[in-house]
């Protein structure tokens, strides 16, 4: 038998047998971060105004490719979300605990940013005034939240990309599935199969995020450099030392009472979700991975389609919980104005009832200028935080995609339907792309 032929029976590469080592998609994560912060520094501390503009266009085109799949991403995620639940046993319980603990990690989670925000007074000794703050280009009312849920026609919510509308309109054709029943079925068969096709697309994606973690990075320090992030530093610190306790306090404290598992297996399986959206800033752009995590930590696949979906658009702990309620005592300091105890209570309920208005993309400046708006606190506050806001979002959005996996997991646990020997086995390896097939097929893991 020729060496070739033996290779080739034993699955070794021939000749020299020298290969390129896979990179784990953490490690690439790990070194765009790094090379983006030293990329970034030497931009600005070189003055080089290409490098910054480069830098700014990579992390842009990123950022772009993940949006372009938003809209039609949403739209038939939640109406194939909602039709499967069809297939779930106590479908209307399901969705109704799933509601319930979006409800309490959300209360959970904007108490401790209150908690935070009264101990640390962010806004002391910042040296800014009202005067460094402006009106945002977009803002929010509860009038314009309220009448801005119904849409004038199906097409603006999709070039506008307003994703609380496409949510409306999705839900609506879901529903409507539902009622039809056999008749909706070449409806459904050609929804699960663009909802697959668009799934494929956004994992392309996904592998450039590495790419995208250099240009995003190294243009905020480009921008910013260290010399606005220390103005920010308190603030800065609260948010990340908030999400932290309900990322590594909150959800195993919950995890070990409410749903009575190991911790350690839900973080270990987890991982991809959650690096992966401390990168792109943007749950739904996550949310393929997020669904793909949940499954694998022993979730059944029709539940799960449904209740990660549902909380990329609505489930926010770091950007419609502790963000706003900080951002709210920062500002107040800053314009000095006295919050009341009927003002916290306010921030907790708009930060429950309004955090849909999040939408699952990058940033919140939406839910701010709502909280604003409900407190009357001048808008002009947004404008003081803009500039940071790409630091925050990171941690911000890795908190809300966390929390999108963890309440499955509860409410699949608490309904006695979790598989535990899935949970237990889950481990931190790169999602397949098809998770599904048999060990003959190959399999493409989130590596280069």
């Amino acid at each position: 038998m020729s060496a070739n032929a033996a290779s080739a029976v034993t699955g070794k590469p021939s000749g020299s047998g020298f290969r390129i080592p896979k990179v784990p998609f953490w490690a690439q994560i790990i070194t765009g971060l790094v090379l983006g912060v030293l990329l970034g520094w030497l931009a600005r501390e070189q003055d080089i105004s290409w490098l910054k503009d480069t830098l700014g266009h990579i992390g842009d085109i990123f950022v772009r490719l993940l949006k372009l799949a938003v809209a039609p991403l949403v739209f038939f995620a939640i109406l194939v979300s909602i039709t499967n639940l069809r297939k779930v046993n106590n479908a209307a319980r399901l969705a109704g605990r799933t509601l319930l603990w979006f409800l309490i990690t959300s209360l959970i989670a904007v108490a401790i940013g209150i908690t935070i925000g009264l101990l640390t007074n962010p806004g002391a000794g910042t040296g800014l005034t009202p005067k460094d703050g402006k009106l945002p280009e977009a803002n929010g009312s509860w009038i314009d939240f309220l009448t801005g849920i119904v849409p004038q026609d199906v097409i603006t919510p999709f070039t506008e990309l307003n994703v609380l509308q496409i949510v409306f309109l999705a839900a609506v054709a879901g529903i409507a599935a539902l009622a039809l029943g056999e008749k909706a079925k070449p409806v459904l068969t050609f929804s699960e199969a663009v909802l697959e096709l668009l799934q494929k697309a956004l994992w392309w994606v996904i592998r450039l995020a590495p790419l995208g973690t250099v240009g995003l990075i190294g243009y905020a320090i480009a921008g910013y450099g260290w010399d606005l992030v220390s103005k920010y530093a308190t603030f800065t610190a609260d948010v990340y030392i908030g999400c932290a306790l309900v990322l590594f306090g909150v959800y195993p404290l919950l995890l070990v009472t409410a749903a009575k598992v190991n911790p350690v297996h839900f973080f270990r399986g987890a991982w991809p979700a959650i690096q992966l959206a401390f990168v792109s800033r943007s749950s739904v752009g996550t949310m393929p991975v997020t669904q793909k995590v949940t499954e694998r930590l022993g979730v059944p696949k029709e539940y799960t389609s449904f209740a990660v979906p549902f909380g990329a658009t609505t489930k926010m702990d770091g950007c419609a919980a502790i963000y706003p309620a900080l951002a709210a005592i920062f500002i107040a300091e800053i314009f000095d104005v006295q919050l009341g105890i009927q003002d916290y209570l306010l921030i907790a309920f708009v930060s429950v009832v309004g955090s849909a208005a999040t939408a699952g993309l990058t940033g919140a400046t939406v839910m701010l200028t709502l909280t604003l708006s409900t407190l009357g606190l001048p808008l002009e506050g947004v404008g003081l935080l803009m500039a940071i806001d790409p630091i925050l979002d990171m941690m911000r959005t890795a908190t809300n995609v966390a929390g999108q996996a963890l309440v499955p997991v509860i409410v699949a646990a608490r309904e006695k339907i979790l598989d535990h020997d899935a949970y237990t086995s889950a481990t931190s390896s790169p999602i397949d792309e098809k998770p599904e097939q048999g060990p003959e097929d190959r399999r493409v893991p989130l590596t280069a």
